[in-house]
């Protein structure tokens, strides 16, 4: 047996010696006191599960010490001890709150099994409690989560378009970025190609002009040329045979070299356009460089005046409008050959791996090198078949893309944390306000099915004083007799034997007297639901037999039972159930006015078991069937019910997992079926 701490509070010394040695024999761990002080002295200081409290004690009486215990030790359950055994005293407590009563004197085994009962209960409350903080913080989470996964879904769909939307947007400004800044490369270097043209081309207008230039005025072309800017390499005069007649620079050699069948001689001469610019070539010098050569017409013969530029000097002015662009430009032909290049990338006249569309005058891609994407704008020059190619990694070209995406999801990461976090902070607080509802609601629930059954127990107090009044109509009689039998003066000598047998009509009679109130007030008691295997048939059997058979027979009514033996037991609150079968029971014989039939019918269908109760009362208008489950509705008459019998019996059967089904006719009697599911087996 488990360690049972019970604290035994009587301030009748002899009864708190003798109880506690009783007790301790059975192996029970006993406190004692004398009076209300003491006992919650003791409740502090000993770990107490079980209370036996005397009703009626000098100072603080149980009642007083009872509230006590419960507002300080609501888990103690409490046992109390009345030498009164009326009614009104045993119900005073449990209508407080107390577990069970005992009359004194008790027998020890009664006291042991109270004990034991209340401590189960203790237990079951102890269980249960655990179970709702289980349940409920399941539910938390069940519900945090669902709520956030509501909240997340849509929450995620938006995020997820908006970085889609968001992300798409930068990438379009990054491409149109660098299709811009190809575009204004592209117009600068065209720019600066016709600056070049033009810079030739006054040489042709200088002052002093001759067709025949001397040495020392072509040393002053290309001195006048590398003032304007220092990428010229020299300067040469071509007659009309495509001789060069006149040159100034580092190869002299090329002085009357003949370039007649030069490309960009042959060009020059036949294009409609006065001016040329080549692709980077060799030639005669046999170094990459590239040649501006213009066309003037004198006395209606074609002269040239030519120069040769530095493509390393070009690409420094490539690099200088590039600078701080984080980005790298080149120059390639047609043919995809580079024409100006960053020596790092690559060689002069080597292949380009990217060779832009020639039909589109500008544009922007993206390609994929060793693992890396890479943006790329293109855009052609105007003066020359030129392409300029603008190379930006794609990390770079959307290093800002980047930054804001990463600041706006910071923002949007805190913004939803702080909306998860409201969340669950609103769930917490709903589900402990839900916790505490259905703390309250079942308390409510027990005392609402409580008060039903003290209802039910003074309806039934007219019945039985009835019932109580016939072996206290033979006690009296039979102690008369007795007497007279004892009076001399009477002269009746009695044996010993006749005087038994009248001790043992009274002994009778008071039994009979004693059971009908340990039925009444086990009726009354207070009891936490418990769930225990339950036989339907016999618990009806239970409520007919006795009080309730003697009643009706009294009435006029006839009780037709008409039970399925092979009815299964089911897990149900015997003390519950039995309530709800009193009440429908009950209503059932106060519906029938004069001779009657009341017929409780079980059956079993594929999943659940029926309990019907028929009776062949006054019945129920459709206005009346609306409204009996209401608390305090009732169709008896006034004084005679609470209208709490079938709300309670509703609430039962619903928490019990069973269902309520009515039928009625006015004036031809009401049919009240309850259905369980056998899957509570």
């Amino acid at each position: 047996m488990i360690n049972i701490n019970v604290l035994l509070v009587d301030d009748e010394e002899r009864f708190l010696s003798t109880t506690q040695k009783l007790l301790e024999k059975k192996g029970y761990t006993v406190q004692t006191a004398s009076n209300g002080v003491e006992a919650l002295g003791k409740l502090k200081e000993h770990n107490i599960q079980v209370v036996l409290l005397d009703v009626r004690m000098p100072g603080m009486d149980g009642i007083a010490i009872l509230k006590k215990i419960k507002r300080d030790f609501p888990l103690i359950e409490v046992i109390m001890l009345t030498g009164h055994g009326t009614v009104e005293s045993a119900v005073d407590g449990v209508k407080l709150g107390a577990a069970n009563y005992l009359i004194k004197p008790a027998d020890i085994d009664d006291i042991s099994e109270k004990i034991q009962e209340a401590f189960e209960k203790r237990q079951t409350i102890r269980e249960q409690t655990h179970d709702r903080k289980a349940y409920f913080k399941k539910l938390k989470v069940r519900l945090g989560v669902g709520l956030l996964a509501a909240f997340m879904l849509p929450y995620a769909a938006f995020f997820g378009y908006f970085q889609f939307q968001f992300s798409k947007t930068l990438k379009d400004t990054g491409r149109l970025n660098l299709e811009a800044l190809s575009n204004s490369q592209k117009n600068t270097i065209d720019l600066f190609l016709q600056e070049r043209v033009a810079n030739i081309f006054t040489l042709f207008h200088s002052a002093d002009f001759s067709l025949n230039p001397s040495q020392n005025k072509m040393q002053t072309y290309l001195h006048d040329l590398r003032q304007v800017d220092d990428a010229f390499i020299d300067v040469g005069f071509l007659n009309t045979q495509g001789i060069q007649t006149g040159y100034a620079g580092s190869f002299p050699y090329l002085k009357d070299k003949n370039y007649s069948d030069e490309s960009w001689f042959k060009i020059l001469l036949n294009q409609k356009r006065h001016y040329y610019i080549s692709n980077i070539y060799l030639g005669f010098r046999e170094k990459p460089h590239f040649t501006i050569a213009v066309r003037q017409i004198i006395d209606g013969n074609p002269y040239i005046m030519r120069s040769t530029l530095d493509p390393d000097k070009f690409y420094m002015f490539l690099r200088s409008i590039s600078r701080g662009k984080e980005v790298e430009s080149a120059l390639i032909n047609k043919e995809g050959l580079f024409q100006i290049v960053d020596p790092d990338r690559g060689e002069l006249l080597g292949k380009s791996d990217y060779i832009p569309p020639e039909n589109i005058e500008s544009g922007v891609t993206e390609i994929n090198k060793n693992g890396d994407s890479i943006l790329i704008g293109y855009a052609w020059l105007k003066e020359t078949p030129w392409a300029l190619v603008v190379r930006q990694p794609l990390k770079i070209a959307h290093a800002g893309m980047y930054e804001s995406r990463r600041m706006m999801s910071i923002i949007l990461v805190i913004i939803f944390l702080g909306i998860a976090a409201g969340i669950w902070v609103a769930n917490s607080r709903l589900i402990t306000h839900a916790q505490g509802a259905a703390e309250k609601s079942d308390e409510l629930r027990h005392q609402l099915f409580h008060a039903s059954k003290l209802a039910s127990v003074g309806e039934l107090a007219t019945g039985v004083a009835h019932e109580i009044n016939n072996p206290l109509a033979i006690i009296v009689a039979t102690s008369g007799v007795i007497r007279d039998m004892l009076n001399p003066e009477f002269n009746l000598n009695p044996s010993p034997e006749e005087i038994v047998k009248e001790i043992d009509t009274i002994d009778s009679a008071a039994f009979r007297a004693r059971t009908i109130t340990k039925q009444l007030l086990a009726f009354g008691r207070k009891n936490e639901p418990k769930l225990i295997p339950c036989n339907v048939n016999h618990i009806l059997d239970d409520i007919m037999s006795g009080l309730k058979e003697r009643e009706f027979k009294v009435a006029d009514i006839e009780i037709i039972r008409e039970y399925d033996p092979g009815l299964p037991e089911i897990m149900l609150d015997h003390d519950q159930i039995r309530q709800v079968f009193f009440n429908l029971i009950n209503n059932a014989g106060d519906a029938i006015c004069g001779p009657g039939k009341i017929t409780i019918t079980t059956i079993r269908s594929d999943e659940d078991i029926h309990i019907t109760i028929k009776d062949t009362g006054k019945g129920m208008s459709p206005r009346q069937l609306g409204e009996i489950f209401n608390p305090f509705f009732t169709t008896k008459e006034v004084g005679k019910g609470t209208g709490l019998g079938l709300s309670v019996s509703l609430n039962i059967v619903e928490s019990l997992g069973g269902t309520i089904d009515v039928q009625s006719l006015e004036g031809a009697g009401s049919s009240f079926t309850v259905s369980f599911p056998i899957r509570r087996l």
